[in-house]
């Protein structure tokens, strides 16, 4: 019975140094994902107070004894777990906001595009509505001149029909000038014939 006795308290001095070595190993472990975190250049800056209560929960579990390791341990995780977590938010927040920002600029580019071709678009209406202004302009100018020389035209021709008229009632008083004459000459001439 003392050998048996003997033989449990040996083995529990030797795993009371593997367990202090496990528990050692859990504080180097969580410390270790601290520097790692540190080290990683996307993620510096980030989550600052996570950071600071992860690290003195790991080094209070570095200090506990015992009986209240197992919370420690507990907590260190998750003020580890926490702090990671906190930094990749951050690190996606930072990421939301430059894309936000990009975001802005590409839709700024845009609008400033757009105007521009809006612009180009009101300059080319405008060119088209001058033009088109333009030919109305001289269609205008070329019928009022078609309508003015059909004028011109309408009175050369009155004049020209006024003294064809003219001519012609002469022409007709004329002969029936002659025909009188004449009808007076052939009266005149029978006449004497008659009388003989």
């Amino acid at each position: 019975m003392r050998l048996r006795t003997l033989t449990l308290c040996l083995a529990a001095l030797c795993a009371l140094p593997l367990a202090h070595a496990a528990e050692g190993q859990d504080a180097a472990s969580l410390g270790q994902r601290l520097v790692a975190l540190d080290a990683d250049p996307a993620l510096s800056g980030l989550a600052p107070l996570e950071r600071l209560q992860a690290r003195q929960a790991v080094d209070a579990l570095t200090a506990a004894r015992s009986r209240s390791r197992a919370a420690a341990l507990e907590v260190a995780q998750w003020r580890v777990e926490t702090a990671e977590l906190a930094a990749r938010t951050g690190l996606a927040r930072r990421e939301i906001e430059r894309l936000d920002r990009d975001r802005a600029d590409l839709l700024l580019e845009a609008s400033r595009r757009e105007a521009a071709r809006a612009r180009q678009e009101a300059e080319r209406l405008r060119i088209q509505a001058q033009i088109q202004a333009e030919e109305a302009a001289r269609l205008r100018e070329a019928a009022e001149a078609e309508a003015q020389a059909r004028q011109e035209a309408e009175t050369v021709l009155q004049g020209v029909s006024s003294r064809e008229a003219a001519r012609l009632r002469a022409s007709r008083q004329r002969a029936a000038e002659l025909k009188r004459q004449e009808e007076e000459l052939l009266r005149s001439l029978e006449a004497p014939a008659a009388n003989p």
